[in-house]
């Protein structure tokens, strides 16, 4: 078991470490970080296991969006594991229709084109406008997107399709919760992040402006701002678990 209070960091869909590199070099210092990208398993239930595997008895969890799911599978199998969660831009009502066509589509997308057909509209589909033209952040989604590849992206749309509705779940959760989304998040807008707080006892909702989907690294000040300063005010309590 570490001395340090040890964070574990759930990446969200065509995603890798990088998603949390500002996080992780903010808090590195006084905290274990360990940041998990899914690739292999194309389940919720395969991705929290591999997670649980590689992480102590007792930890705080920060997923966002896909990494969010993983939370949700781990609060029905592990929830004594957990001493804190953070939950960013990410949702616990099941998809309806249309959001499970555009998944399929995807992955014919993919798998006629592969990786680099989808890779083009993936600023303008999950950032803020202002931000779905600066250079370093397609950039950095086209690399992110690669180093989870055709496969990959696979695996996490076929773990998604099977994702079941979570908001019953949640009002066993009984730690720590911050809940954390982008103003203009347009995959999961603001009133699924008030779903998720009015379920969890006790949740913190905290709303990240001009930003999109991607808050961690379109708004990475302004995060890490804000989860800095829940981390350090829940210290004690995680202290005392």
């Amino acid at each position: 078991m570490p001395q340090r209070p040890f964070l574990a960091f759930a990446c969200a869909h065509l995603t890798d470490e990088r998603l949390y590199a500002a996080q992780v070099a903010a808090l590195e210092a006084d905290y274990e970080c360990a940041v998990f990208a899914f690739r292999d398993h194309d389940s919720l239930g395969g991705m929290a296991e591999e997670l649980l595997a590689k992480t102590p008895t007792r930890f705080t969890l920060i997923g966002l969006s896909l990494g969010g799911y993983v939370a949700f599978e781990i609060v029905r199998r592990q929830l004594q594991r957990l001493e804190r969660l953070v939950l960013m831009d990410t949702r616990a009502i099941a998809d309806d229709p249309p959001r499970r066509e555009g998944r399929l589509a995807d992955i014919a997308k993919v798998k006629k084109g592969g990786i680099e057909a989808l890779i083009p509209e993936l600023p303008a589909r999950w950032l803020h406008p202002s931000h779905a033209k600066r250079a370093e952040l397609i950039n950095l989604m086209g690399e992110m997107a690669r180093s989870i590849g055709a496969r990959g992206q696979y695996n996490q749309q076929a773990a998604m399709l099977a994702r079941p509705d979570s908001r019953d779940d949640l009002v066993r959760v009984s730690v720590p919760t911050l809940v954390m989304c982008g103003r203009n998040d347009p995959v999961t807008p603001v009133p699924d992040h008030e779903v998720i707080a009015a379920k969890i006892p006790g949740a913190r909702l905290e709303i990240i402006e001009d930003c999109g989907h991607l808050s961690t690294i379109e708004q990475p000040e302004a995060v890490n701002r804000v989860l800095i300063d829940w981390l350090r005010r829940t210290d004690m309590h995680s202290a005392a678990i």
